[in-house]
């Protein structure tokens, strides 16, 4: 597949468009989709539609006498689901600024064509991108879909080397709408491909957290099979609200919180104090490596925290008072951070946590692992009636006599789990963002 160059992209992307025709100002000329004949970057289809061209230049048009009002904005780039969200998306992120820069019909070559002027020129703190849904109407391959966005990822880097990207996978839709289920599987696949191993990128699992039993968009949410109403962007603005609360885009301070009579506090909220690595031990390696196989982190000495907000590898951050187990660029790598105490007799544990769409984690007891995940899509409580999805959870695990009783919100997720008699109390990460605060603990 060839592709043309960011770089190459950046220095012809608007002047190479069709000569005016008359009575054309230079405003048309510059927000008018390219012709066919112009040498344009990526692959795959732009379209030309007579509305779509029309819409193309409107919206663009005014975009550019927004840009001095929107520098520094976080931009949500995308097509007709980013654009239906409205300007200010719906205030969805209260004070956080925001640009909306979503074209309906829009695919990823346009994207790419016009994300310097739309994009890049707003100096953003942040980019949110959901893009290759029209690809796939008009026949591109996941390649080509993984191809753009590559390069748009590349530009953006070009532009400022730390730019938070933050890419949602391609919704669930439906055959009847020339999106079929594994069309759309491969073009997240291939764009997971694309950014393994980028800690700029944050990928969030938006077709698991839409998509029914057989993997297509959900009408109580996407009412034509391919456009949220307003319960899916609720959803939407769920699944992202976590992310930029460690991005330090929302949710800046810690909220207020009274310890209970009785209860110790393993967390402070402002260092990782009390936690640390334990030496992990020797795995078996196996014969035949699965290329998208867990990453396993081994640790050979134990090493203490304390006086720092972040792990000596960064994936446990101290933010606002909470403990945040950061999305793994490699898509899953586990690992556990422990106290540094052991706790021995019985107890009772309480903390709260907040999981990403389809993140998976768990809480040590002692030693044995007390699944700690989104619960409703990763299991393995699939029916439980009280969790908040993408909100704040409570968690408590009470132990006596050698056995563990734990809820969620009051449901019961185990009755009677077997516990050592003594050991530490250890935080799991896995796949997505997991974060946990208010950890306490009281001895019985």
């Amino acid at each position: 597949m060839k592709l043309v160059s960011c770089l190459s992209f950046l220095l012809f992307a608007f002047p190479l468009i069709l000569p005016l025709s008359a009575g054309e100002s230079a405003t048309t000329q510059r927000f008018a989709v390219p012709g066919p004949e112009a040498d344009l970057p990526g692959e795959g289809p732009v379209r030309r539609y007579d509305w779509f061209t029309k819409l193309w230049e409107s919206r663009r048009s005014k975009w550019a006498g927004e840009v001095t009002q929107d520098q520094g904005a976080v931009v949500f780039f995308g097509d007709s689901i980013t654009q239906g969200w409205g300007d200010e998306m719906k205030g969805a992120f209260g004070e956080m600024k925001v640009a909306n820069r979503g074209i309906s019909g829009d695919t990823t070559r346009g994207m790419l064509i016009r994300l310097q002027e739309d994009v890049l020129s707003l100096k953003p703190s942040a980019v949110v991108m959901l893009m290759g849904t029209n690809d796939l109407e008009e026949g591109a391959s996941a390649e080509q879909v993984a191809g753009n966005v590559k390069l748009i990822i590349e530009a953006m880097k070009e532009h400022r080397a730390d730019l938070p990207v933050i890419l949602n996978l391609v919704f669930p839709s439906s055959e009847t709408k020339k999106r079929p289920v594994d069309q759309i599987k491969q073009i997240n696949e291939s764009l997971a491909a694309v950014v393994k191993g980028d800690d700029q990128i944050t990928v969030v699992d938006t077709w698991t957290l839409f998509a029914n039993e057989s993997g297509n968009a959900k009408e109580a949410e996407f009412p034509d099979l391919l456009h949220p109403n307003e319960a899916g962007y609720a959803k939407w603005a769920a699944a992202l609200t976590p992310v930029f609360a460690t991005l330090g885009l929302v949710e800046k301070e810690a909220e207020p919180f009274d310890l209970e009579e009785g209860f110790q506090s393993l967390f402070d909220g402002k260092s990782l104090d009390g936690w640390g690595f334990r030496p992990t031990e020797p795995r078996k390696q196996s014969k035949k490596p699965r290329p998208n196989a867990p990453v396993f982190v081994e640790i050979k000495e134990a090493e203490s925290f304390d006086g720092k907000t972040e792990s000596s590898d960064g994936r446990y951050e101290v933010i606002a008072g909470r403990l945040v187990v950061k999305t793994p660029a490699e898509g899953r790598r586990i690992q556990q951070i422990w106290t540094t105490e052991e706790f021995g007799g019985d107890f009772v544990l309480r903390l709260e946590f907040r999981a990403t769409p389809n993140a998976d984690s768990g809480v040590f007891i002692r030693k044995p692992q007390l699944q700690c995940r989104d619960f409703p899509l990763a299991g393995p409580y699939f029916d439980l009636e009280n969790y908040k999805p993408q909100d704040w959870n409570t968690l408590e695990v009470t132990v006596k006599d050698g056995l563990a009783r734990a809820t969620c919100n009051g449901e019961v997720l185990e009755e009677a789990m077997e516990v050592p008699e003594v050991g530490p109390i250890g935080l799991e990460g896995d796949r997505g963002q997991m974060e946990y605060r208010r950890i306490r603990l009281k001895q019985l």
